[in-house]
């Protein structure tokens, strides 16, 4: 069985139908994604995947793109590479309906919502693009020696600044609230515009998502 830990349960809706996996929806943040996954092991899982919206770093990525990370890594610390045989095999199977980027995965412990502070990461790092929650996954993963890999789709491009808005309409399950987004809203109205282009965004990253997982199994063999 596949342990698939998704932050927010909107990005877990497309896999409702997924056969052989088990589908937990951790909420924002390392910890809570690291809780997900070794609850998952617990339940049975004996392959780990990270499943989600992620942050383009790298400029030449457009929302609605697919991601399937080579490797993921911290800030100044040491990455972690992708199951191969299980990449690979989802790598071919992906291909067939979506260009794919492959690249480095940055984990970071905070949200980086501007574009200076991507660009920043993008010099650092050279990590194509960003998360909160991948590389927690994969530490459990490696750590109870089950093999390990990630699915991304671009929500936010590299020069977008993301409205403070969204992060205060997510609770701690991972559910977003209208009323949390209007309140919001109210107290810095500025958030509209790009709000009204992130949710032009977020359309394309669920398209996308939805043709990831209507691939019918995700499963490393």
């Amino acid at each position: 069985m596949i342990g698939v830990v998704c932050a927010l349960a909107a990005e877990a809706r497309p896999l409702a139908r997924l056969a052989g996996a088990s589908v937990s929806v951790s909420g924002m943040g390392g910890d809570a994604a690291a809780a997900a996954a070794r609850a998952l092991i617990d339940s049975g899982a004996t392959a780990l995947l990270s499943w989600g919206l992620a942050g383009a770093l790298d400029p030449a990525l457009a929302a609605g793109a697919l991601f399937l990370p080579s490797c993921v890594m911290a800030s100044g610390g040491a990455a972690l590479d992708m199951a191969p045989a299980w990449h690979q095999r989802l790598r071919a199977a992906l291909a067939d309906q979506h260009p794919i980027a492959r690249g480095t995965l940055l984990t970071s412990a905070r949200a980086l919502g501007s574009a200076a502070a991507k660009a920043a990461a993008f010099r650092d790092t050279g990590a194509l693009a960003v998360d909160m929650e991948c590389l927690p996954v994969a530490q459990v993963a490696a750590a109870h020696g089950l093999p390990f890999v990630a699915i991304k789709v671009i929500v936010d491009r590299a020069a977008d600044d993301l409205p403070r808005a969204v992060a205060a309409a997510a609770d701690a399950a991972g559910r977003l609230h209208l009323w949390r987004l209007l309140g919001a809203l109210a107290r810095s109205p500025a958030d509209l515009a790009p709000l009204s282009r992130l949710a032009l965004r977020y359309r394309a990253a669920s398209r996308t998502l939805a043709a990831a997982a209507r691939l019918g199994s995700l499963a490393p063999a």
